[in-house]
């Protein structure tokens, strides 16, 4: 069976002639994943098996990793990588603090309402990260987006377990 991958990073360019490549992070663990010798798959936008590679050496350039990999070499091999996705193996993910989650945690959870009986306003399609706190894209049964700060005023409990998360909507947020 194929392991279960999940998104780190975005290749967006080739950087020099060596094979580095240009990587905007998907992660909040970008230094970890990244980190010289660290286990990652390439998925290419065009199918086909994920490439595992290894990294050999990483920096921080105007916002975004320069990465080299041990299996590329030069920029001709590392061109045919551009707009592929970086990703790692589920056993590879770290273990978070208590009310925190993964963005593919809550995407596909339904949101319910504290009100007796609850109400159900709709499934998380996205998770927008704008600044102070994430902000929760709810995709309402009459097709509309709600906007929902992931806040502890707002989000009371998420059960990961059966995907539902239960908030308290706030004067406005309707």
């Amino acid at each position: 069976m194929a392991p279960k991958l999940f998104t780190v990073g975005k290749i967006v360019n080739t950087h020099g002639i060596k094979g580095e490549l240009k990587v905007v992070s998907h992660s909040d663990f970008a230094e970890q994943r990244f980190a010289k010798n660290s286990q990652l798959y390439i998925v290419s936008p065009r199918g086909g098996a994920p490439l595992p590679v290894t990294v050999d050496t990483s920096r921080v350039h105007k916002n975004m990793y320069m990465v080299k990999f041990k299996e590329i070499d030069g920029i001709n091999e590392a061109e045919k990588y551009k707009e592929s996705l970086l990703k790692i193996d589920e056993a590879l993910q770290e273990e978070l603090p208590d009310n925190e989650y993964y963005f593919h945690e809550i995407i596909g959870c339904k949101v319910i309402t504290d009100e007796d009986p609850p109400q159900e306003l709709g499934v998380i399609t996205e998770i927008l990260t704008p600044g102070a706190n994430d902000v929760w894209v709810v995709k309402t049964p009459n097709g509309k987006e709600l906007l929902l700060p992931s806040i502890p005023d707002v989000v009371l409990e998420v059960d990961k377990t059966s995907k539902q998360v239960r908030v308290h909507l706030m004067e406005g947020l309707l």
